[in-house]
């Protein structure tokens, strides 16, 4: 049999969470319920950010409540603080995720707090989560360059991933948030990564600004990351990372894994159609 790998869907959220034009809740729950038939195990549809700050998520309690719930998925909402965590447990998310940077610049500009700060806001949280059996996953921006800091030390992703994974962390979301990044710097990062937590716990989270970030995924075979996080229709961007593009489209990604021999247990069909929806809600021409 082939061997499995993983994508995480992150299109609800991280794909949609950047357009300017409002998408309705029942078009957010289309989406899902449509992903939800495709073989996915997990995937995100929510964030309980402040809607001051990223209005498309303002939803988000509206989405987990309507949504049709498949058995064997897990729906994940991304949680900043104790409030948002609140807000996700009453509306009932599968499991949580905390974002932190491996930059100070980043840090700052999405959250507003150094990394020490950050880690220190993500300890309750985290610890609050795991008492009421909710994991938490734990998201790293910035592994590879910092649009305001320049190059990442890989030094710093692992001192970030060790303090996410003694925090209770069940995964290690790695994030090359502006999409510049290059196979061999992937390497470099996962390597200095895999020396402080285990291989299993880690992530990939490439966006495909210079449209490297399935060669990223092929490198980040090679190093034993057997989990990667992708948006249908290559939807997403950040709104701290000017110019960068969205996460890897998850059709592409699935394709390319088998053509490499590994198993997604995806259904290509659905990923078409979930696709050219997808796309269709930023008003682009269907794909």
């Amino acid at each position: 049999m082939s061997e499995r790998v993983e994508l995480f869907e992150v299109g609800p959220r991280d794909g949609l969470q950047n357009e300017a034009t409002p998408i309705s809740a029942q078009d957010k729950i289309a989406l899902v319920d449509l992903l939800s038939t495709a073989g996915f195990r997990r995937i995100e549809v929510a964030s309980f950010v402040s809607p001051k700050w990223v209005p498309q998520m303002a939803t988000s309690a509206d989405v987990l409540a309507g949504i049709t719930r498949s058995e064997g998925i897990s729906y994940a909402a991304l949680t900043p603080n104790m409030r948002g965590l609140e807000g996700a447990i009453t509306a009932r998310a599968d499991e949580v995720a905390i974002f932190g940077s491996a930059s100070e610049g980043f840090s700052k500009a999405n959250i507003n707090a150094s990394i020490e700060e950050s880690l220190e806001r993500f300890h309750p949280i985290a610890k609050t989560a795991i008492e009421r059996g909710i994991p938490v996953r734990g998201y790293i921006s910035c592994v590879i360059n910092c649009p305001y800091d320049g190059p990442t030390d890989p030094t710093a992703v692992a001192k970030v991933a060790r303090e996410l994974h003694q925090m209770g962390c069940y995964e290690l979301s790695l994030g090359d948030t502006t999409g510049h990044a290059y196979p061999e710097e992937i390497t470099k990062m996962l390597c200095a990564v895999k020396d402080v937590v285990p291989d299993a716990v880690l992530a990939g989270h490439y966006h495909d600004t210079s449209g490297r970030a399935l060669a990223n995924v092929e490198a980040s075979l090679q190093e034993g990351v057997r989990v990667f996080d992708t948006s249908i229709g290559g939807l997403g961007g950040c709104p701290y990372a000017p110019g960068a593009l969205g996460n890897v489209a998850t059709e592409a990604v699935a394709v390319r894994l088998l053509e490499l021999g590994y198993e997604t247990g995806l259904n290509r069909d659905v990923l078409a159609q979930a696709a050219r929806f997808a796309t269709s809600l930023r008003g682009e021409a269907k794909v």
